[in-house]
């Protein structure tokens, strides 16, 4: 036959009970928050106006060079210049408010100040010019542009980062990054990656 639970230690277990309960809940409600939180995008940074490239890159379907034409020739890919936007938008959404803004800069000559999302370090050398050439696509680095509302900085950009892609086997054939042909020694060794030497990206 069981004993009878004394009613001072019944307290103590339905407290200690609360008590574990409501730490389970605690961490429950803390672990969804953090791991929305964690996948959540981090916000872009407020812009003189208000773009979005999911109009223009995802519903237009207008390629990245087309606005971004330095890409293809330059070691920065370029913001588009006013006179770029109202080549469009003299005749696209002229009554919409951000449009206004634009015309603004248009009518006063003035560029748009805006306001920078990636950042590499001073020290760091990267040219838009070769990557485009090699055929890798702008949302490896800067993620799914075309879904952005504001556009953020996708991707950490570290070293370590970068590297993961250039020791991909078949990452890019090096006449394309170095404007020099392959030597067949440098072939047989997988002159098709990336280059990995320090002066690639440290100048």
């Amino acid at each position: 036959m069981t004993q009878p639970v004394p009613r001072r230690r019944r307290k103590l277990t339905l407290r200690a009970k609360l008590f574990l309960g409501a730490v389970a809940l605690a961490l429950a409600a803390t672990t969804t928050i953090g791991l929305l939180t964690e996948f959540a995008p981090p916000p872009g940074p407020e812009q003189p106006i208000a773009f979005s490239h999911r109009v223009h890159a995802g519903v237009n379907q207008i390629d990245c060079l087309f606005c971004h034409t330095a890409a293809e020739r330059s070691t920065s890919a370029g913001l588009p210049s006013v006179e770029r936007c109202m080549a469009c938008h003299q005749y696209i959404a002229v009554r919409r408010p951000e449009i206004r803004k634009l015309a603004d800069f248009w009518e006063k000559q003035q560029p748009i100040p805006w306001v920078r999302v990636h950042r590499l370090p001073d020290y760091v050398y990267f040219s838009h010019k070769r990557h485009v050439r090699a055929g890798v696509e702008c949302q490896t680095c800067h993620g799914p542009v075309q879904q952005m509302e504001v556009v953020y900085q996708y991707a950490p950009l570290t070293m370590g980062w970068c590297l993961q892609c250039h020791q991909q086997p078949a990452a890019t054939p090096v006449n394309v990054l170095t404007s020099r042909t392959a030597s067949p020694a440098e072939m047989a060794r997988g002159a098709s990656r990336a280059p990995l030497d320090c002066v690639t990206c440290h100048k």
